[in-house]
C-alpha cells in the first residue's frame, strides 16, 4: 500500500510533536549517543527555519516538539548565513539567486529537516558501533499540535518521559530533555523556545514563563508537596496519566476549531469518508483530538 501523505500545514507556523523509535533490540543509546544526537538537533535548528519547543532522547526513541516558520519570514542575508552555517566557513561559495528556492523550501520543510536528524545520527551510530543497517524501525510520527492550553500540556507530556520510565525522579534531573536543559544549563546559547504556549496566558516575562512552566509540570506529574499538592486535583493527575497517548497519537489536536479548521485542509489524506469531528479527550479541558483512544480511566 502507498503510505498516506503526511500532514504538513504550509501557510502558517505550525508546531509538532515528532516521535521516532529505534530498530534495535534494548536502551541501545548510551549517554555519548544521546549527547551527540542533542548536539546534533542544536546544530541543524540553527540552520532549518525551526524553533525547538521541547524535547526529550531516551534509550530506544525521541521526541521533539517544533514549530516549523516560514520561509518567507527570512532575508536573503539570514538564508546567507544559514548557507554558510550549513557548509562551514571555509566554503567561500554565495548561495545563488537560482539557489534560493530550493533551500528556502529545504529548510521549512519538516520532513527534510527530521529525515537529516536521523540520516545524520544513524551514519554517527553505524560509525562508532561498528555496524552497519537500518537504526531507525520506522517512518517517524508527527502530530499537529495547537497552542496554549494543548502545547503546555504536550510539553509536559515529553519532559515527564523520565519519570514515568522510572529513570529520575524529578524531570529536571534528565539533562536530555528540554526541562533538564533549561535548569541544567540555563538554556544554553537560548537553543530552547520560551514560549511554552503561554503567552496566551499573559505570562510574558521569560524567567517568570520557566516558573510556571516548572510548576505545571510538577503539578501534572503530582511533584509539589504539602498543602501545595492537597490543593491540586489528584484526580486530574490521573486523568493526565492516562490521556497521554493523546500526546503522540490523535493526529491533530488543539481547540475544537483548531482541530475542525485543520482537518478541513487534509480531508483527503483519510481514507473514510465520513466526516470526522473534533473528539472531546476527558480530563483536558478544552482540548479535543482527531481521534477517539482507547483509554484505560
Amino acid at each position: 500500500m502507498p503510505r498516506i501523505a503526511r500532514m504538513i500545514v504550509k501557510d502558517e507556523p505550525t508546531v509538532y510533536h515528532v516521535i521516532s523509535r529505534t530498530a534495535l533490540k534494548g536502551f541501545v543509546l548510551k549517554d555519548q549517543d544521546k549527547d551527540y544526537f542533542l548536539n546534533l538537533i542544536r546544530s541543524l535548528s540553527k540552520v532549518y527555519f525551526t524553533e525547538v519547543l521541547g524535547f526529550c532522547i531516551m534509550g530506544n526513541h525521541f521526541h521533539l516538539l517544533v514549530k516549523m516558520l516560514m520561509a518567507e519570514e527570512f532575508s536573503i542575508e539570514e538564508l546567507q548565513k544559514r548557507y554558510k552555517l550549513y557548509y562551514g566557513d571555509k566554503n567561500k561559495t554565495n548561495i545563488s539567486k537560482d539557489q534560493i528556492p530550493f533551500y528556502r523550501n529545504k529548510w521549512s520543510n519538516l520532513s527534510e529537516y527530521i529525515r537529516e536528524i536521523k540520516q545524520t545520527f544513524s551514519k554517527y551510530y553505524n560509525r562508532t558501533h561498528d555496524r552497519k543497517g537500518y537504526f531507525w524501525s520506522e517512518r517517524f510520527k508527527s502530530l499537529i499540535v495547537d497552542n496554549g492550553e494543548t502545547l503546555i500540556n504536550c510539553l509536559a507530556y515529553v519532559d515527564l518521559n523520565p519519570v514515568r520510565a522510572g529513570i529520575v525522579k524529578k524531570p529536571e534531573e534528565y539533562r536530555w530533555s528540554s526541562l533538564g536543559y533549561h535548569v541544567q544549563t540555563r538554556n544554553k546559547e537560548g537553543f530552547l523556545s520560551l514560549d511554552f504556549g503561554l503567552k496566551e496566558f499573559s505570562v510574558n516575562p521569560d524567567q517568570d514563563r520557566f516558573k510556571y512552566y516548572r510548576k505545571y509540570v510538577y503539578e501534572k506529574a503530582g511533584l509539589v508537596k504539602g498543602q501545595e499538592q492537597k490543593e491540586y486535583d489528584l484526580n486530574a493527575i490521573e486523568r493526565f496519566k492516562y490521556r497521554t497517548r493523546y500526546f503522540s497519537d490523535s493526529g491533530i489536536i488543539g481547540s475544537k476549531e483548531f482541530v475542525s479548521r485543520i482537518y478541513q485542509e487534509f480531508k483527503s489524506h483519510f481514507s473514510s469518508r465520513r466526516e470526522k469531528e473534533p473528539r472531546t479527550i476527558r480530563g483536558l479541558t478544552g482540548v479535543y483530538s482527531l481521534k477517539r483512544l482507547s483509554e484505560s480511566i
